[in-house]
C-alpha cells in the first residue's frame, strides 16, 4: 500500500457514498466481509456492533442511506499501513469518523472498526 494508493481507495469510497451509489460502495467489500461499529450495535440492536458479509453489509448501509437522504462525507485525512487504511471523514453534522480498513490480498475491504466523536442517541 502505497500514499497514492490509500488517497485514491479513499477518495473512490467516500465518492460513492456522496452520490448515495450503493452498488458503487459494495464493490469496495470482500463477501466476507466483517464490520464492527457502535452504530450497527445500536441501529441493529445487537451487543457486539458485528454486521458480517457483504449482503447483510449491504442491508445494513441500505438503511443507513435511507435514513439520511443528506448524508456527505468530508474526507479529512487518510492513513496507510501494510495491507490496510485509516479513512478519517466528517459529516455535516459535525460527527468525525475514523475507519480502520483492513485488504484482501485482491485490495478489497475484508473487515472495519469505525470509530466516532459521537453517535446517534
Amino acid at each position: 500500500m502505497t500514499r497514492d494508493d490509500a488517497w485514491k481507495l479513499a477518495n473512490h469510497w467516500v465518492a460513492a457514498w456522496n452520490a448515495h451509489d450503493l452498488d458503487l460502495i459494495m464493490t469496495h467489500y470482500e463477501d466476507a466481509v466483517e464490520l464492527t461499529s457502535p452504530i450497527a450495535a445500536q441501529l441493529l440492536g445487537t451487543a457486539d456492533g458485528k454486521v458480517i458479509g457483504k449482503a447483510l453489509l449491504r442491508a445494513y448501509f441500505q438503511r443507513g442511506l435511507g435514513a439520511d437522504p443528506d448524508l456527505r462525507f468530508h474526507l479529512e485525512d487518510v492513513l496507510w499501513g501494510m495491507n490496510s487504511v485509516v479513512l478519517y471523514y466528517a459529516n455535516p453534522k459535525g460527527t468525525r469518523t475514523a475507519e480502520f480498513m483492513e485488504l484482501s490480498a485482491a485490495g478489497r475491504v475484508a473487515r472495519v472498526v469505525a470509530n466516532y466523536n459521537a453517535w446517534l442517541s
